[in-house]
């Protein structure tokens, strides 16, 4: 396109749009187009000639070419936000696992088809040689980094203007490996080959403090003032990354931020020959975004925990006064324009942050600026575990941030003003509300401060929502009871069954129409089918194809055969106790040793796959990765379980390996202690992909089992109360272990060296852990476990009973969209409408 041509325009906007936005090398939706745009790139981006360009090269010529066509609606969203002013989301976050972005970006736009039929000019016959290449982004870890990534996706497409801010991760939690059945660590390089989808924008750094001291001033007005001299300097880079609506023009973003130091080179420690402290600050400064969750069982490990913290929020914030700034409107506006969202407590340091900003930066007076701060934020809460409700202690504190625990300090007076007005004279109500633990252990209570600072806090799952209002927080909830509501968590559809399954995404599109990713309430139709046995024949196909396709993938990795046929019980989620994979490992023992009793009338053969990852320092949790892995090698080779059980354990569990194992599930395994799992999201996954679920009434699997039909889910153990009483009541574990042959069998066999490789001691903490306390009620459940598997393997034996159950799954999970999620925030708690961006010219 020659600059003598018109330039087209957004009409969301009435700005004239560059002339390469009508280019069809960068813009046009053709096959030719992407074709002649990947080679436009593969010269003048990566200097390779056709001929010689490998699948990365192929990889990212691509990306580059679908990012052009992003790059439209990226451009004319952030238009509209500049000329239409309408209120959008800020969404703090200290994790986004939002996977790779090739095939799913191509999804969004609608350019599947042609992106094949390009890449079939350059001799691939098959795109997965392509997207295969792709790195996952090393952004997130586990459900938290995932919901805020779904979230994103739903916010664009359903056109909320929105920016979700986190930090860039030069390297990930870690890459897993499996050697001799033991996790072993190894460091993720995502960024060694290149990521094609980020914008950097130097110009728009931060800057952010740390250490140092205040000093009290006084203005022309002679008001009270503090300054901070910080003692430590850092530069906060934004990387911007695009996220794509599905089939919209909007397009939301990641803003994430990189560290750098202020002054990167000393020449004068150069010259004076000290070479290390010549870039000494600069290594110092750009750890802060070096490594996703760095360990916090050091002093070190906190202390960098909480720097990383506060370097993303103070980026975040003052990137959103300086837009209004750019955009000429009043800073006292601020909660007219942006809903700040807190996604856990990591991000709970913004509410002490935009206060200073406010009163030290702009001149507000602490009224102003608490109406303005508590009016922004909201906070979501994740977890009801203590560890994970962030306490730091205040050393630390005082020494990283001495202004912000000034500002706690007279936050937490004032909000205890008001408790003392409703409770006078109960000290014990003031001391378990403080912000400050004044225990032996001072420390500042995260998570109050995002209580008593956001205008609504929100659990994920009705259960876990009443649990924060009863358990958690019930002093709050009885001072600010219309503060506090549910939000249920969902997943998004379209990386999870129109992605991820392509061969139930095309069954769907012909039985209930094309437009069910975003109109997901037409699943409901399919329960008009779930007597059609032509039907259920086609389903039950679509779920053998992605058996197949795990079954390969499990060959290729593992060096395992597996039979596709065979129903496949699966557990992958972070390895944690509460989330008991060793109740699931004790209930394959009990089959294993039925099986060599030879009584196995009614066993439907299994294939177990487990996956996920362990802290690194969290011994409990990698000690139960070597005790399945022990049960594998013991079970797989043993010939009298053949064709009844085999055991896998996936390494590396990410959302490439995830889109591969949910549509292949037949049965999902939820089986946490109940009240201990706010939501999970993995349980919606696999129910959108047609498996059933044996689990708890813990989370959302409350709600998974009202929307599919208590007669869809095999539910067994302990309620939440049940849970509660045992422990109250004096639970005693040992003497249910004594009570019950069987578990006195499987525990022998544990404690022998039969699965340890002559290693008698190995599992002997584990065995200690269960038999003599067990936490996380497994003793307890263990019988009820069992007798809810049995019904699984009747269930499977009734294979058109078992597809009629699987189909009315995939029918009624419809709700648990990330998209209806996302709605509620909107409508609810941050009052943000559509802002519809409409193009002119040809996207």
């Amino acid at each position: 396109m020659t600059s003598t041509q018109p330039a087209r325009t957004a009409r969301a906007s009435g700005i004239p749009l560059p002339a390469s936005y009508g280019d069809r090398q960068r813009t046009g939706l053709t096959s030719g187009d992407l074709f002649e745009g990947m080679a436009e790139h593969l010269f003048f981006s990566l200097g390779r000639s056709a001929i010689d360009a490998s699948p990365h090269d192929l990889y990212m010529a691509l990306s580059y070419a679908v990012r052009d066509r992003l790059m439209t609606r990226h451009l004319a969203s952030k238009d509209l936000l500049r000329h239409q002013q309408p209120k959008a989301v800020a969404y703090l976050s200290a994790e986004f696992l939002i996977g790779p972005q090739l095939a799913n970006n191509l999804l969004m736009l609608g350019l599947q088809s042609e992106a094949a039929e390009a890449l079939e000019r350059f001799g691939i016959s098959d795109p997965e040689q392509v997207f295969a290449v792709e790195e996952e982004p090393g952004l997130g870890n586990g459900g938290l980094g995932r919901l805020a990534a779904c979230y994103c996706e739903s916010l664009a497409s359903l056109e909320i203007p929105a920016t979700g801010y986190g930090i860039r991760y030069e390297f990930g939690i870690f890459d897993q490996l499996i050697k001799g059945g033991w996790q072993v660590e190894i460091t993720d390089k995502w960024l060694k080959g290149g990521w094609p989808w980020e914008l950097v924008h130097p110009t728009k750094a931060q800057t952010v403090g740390f250490g140092g001291h205040t000093e009290v001033w006084h203005d022309e007005q002679n008001r009270y003032r503090v300054r901070w001299i910080p003692s430590q300097m850092v530069l906060g880079i934004p990387h911007d990354v695009p996220i794509a609506g599905y089939r919209v023009n909007s397009c939301g973003r990641l803003r994430l931020w990189r560290a750098e130091a202020a002054e990167s080179f000393d020449f004068h420690a150069f010259n004076s020959g000290d070479y290390h402290g010549a870039v000494e600050s600069k290594v110092g400064s750009e750890t802060l975004s070096k490594v996703l969750y760095p360990n916090d069982g050091t002093a070190g490990g906190r202390r960098l925990r909480l720097m990383q913290q506060h370097f993303f929020v103070s980026c975040s914030l003052q990137d959103m006064i300086a837009n209004l700034k750019r955009r000429g409107l009043p800073i006292a506006d601020f909660p007219q324009h942006w809903a700040v969202q807190l996604n856990d407590t990591h991000p709970a340091i913004a509410v002490a942050e935009l206060m200073r900003l406010l009163l030290d930066e702009h001149g507000m007076e602490w009224e102003q600026a608490w109406s303005i701060t508590s009016s922004s934020l909201a906070y979501t809460n994740h977890t009801l575990l203590p560890e994970a409700l962030e306490r730091w202690g205040l050393d630390l504190f005082a020494a990283l941030l001495p202004r912000h625990l000034e500002l706690i300090y007279e936050i937490n007076a004032r909000f205890l003003q008001q408790v003392r007005l409703r409770h006078p004279g109960n000290e014990q109500i003031l001391r378990r509300v403080s912000i400050i633990d004044e225990g032996e252990a001072k420390a500042v209570r995260m998570a109050h401060l995002a209580v008593v600072g956001s205008h609504h806090v929100n659990g994920v799952a009705a259960l876990h929502s009443e649990l924060v209002k009863t358990n958690l927080f019930p002093e709050f909830a009885a001072l600010w009871p219309e503060k506090f509501t549910n939000v249920t968590n969902g997943v998004t559809p379209r990386r999870w069954v129109a992605l991820a399954n392509p061969g139930l995404n095309a069954l769907l599109s012909d039985s209930v129409g094309p437009g069910w990713p975003v109109q997901i309430k037409a699943l409901k139709q399919l329960e008009a089918l779930q007597n059609d046995e032509p039907f259920l024949q086609r389903w039950a196909a679509c779920k053998l194809t992605s058996k197949r396709r795990l079954a390969a993938l499990i060959e290729r990795r593992n060096g395992l055969l597996v039979d596709p046929t065979t129903l496949f019980d699966v557990q992958v989620k972070r390895i944690h106790e509460y989330k008991r994979q060793h109740l699931n490992a004790l209930g394959l023992i009990a089959r294993y040793l039925r099986i060599k009793s030879g009584d196995t009338d009614g066993l439907a053969p299994r294939t177990v796959i487990f996956g996920g990852k362990a802290a690194p320092g969290y011994a409990m949790a990698k000690l139960i990765i070597r005790f399945i892995n022990g049960i594998a090698d013991v079970v797989n080779s043993d010939p009298d379980t053949r064709g009844l059980l085999k055991v896998v354990f996936l390494a590396d569990f990410n959302v490439q390996l995830a889109e591969k194992i949910y549509p292949a599930a037949d049965l999902s395994e939820q089986i946490s202690t109940a009240g201990l799992e706010a939501s999970g999201t993995g349980n919606m996954k696999f129910a959108l992909n047609g498996a059933l679920t044996i689990g708890t009434l813990d989370g959302a699997n409350v709600e998974i089992r009202e929307h599919v039909g208590p007669d869809n889910f095999f539910l067994f153990g302990c309620t939440t109360d049940q849970i509660a009483a045992l422990h109250r009541d004096g639970y005693r574990p040992w003497e249910w272990v004594a009570a019950s042959p069987l578990l006195e069998q499987v525990f022998a066999l544990v404690e022998s060296d039969h699965f340890s490789a002559g290693d008698s001691e190995l599992f002997k903490p584990l065995v200690q852990n269960l038999v003599g306390s067990d936490p996380y009620a497994v003793i307890a459940d263990f019988a009820a476990y069992l007798e809810a598997q049995d019904r699984v393997d009747a269930a499977w034996q009734q294979r058109q009973f078992w597809q009629r159950m699987s189909l009315l799954n995939t029918a009624r999970s419809g709700f648990f969209s990330s998209d209806r999620a996302v709605y509620e925030y909107a409508s609810r708690i941050w009052q943000t409408p559509p802002a519809r961006v409409e193009m002119s010219c040809p996207i």
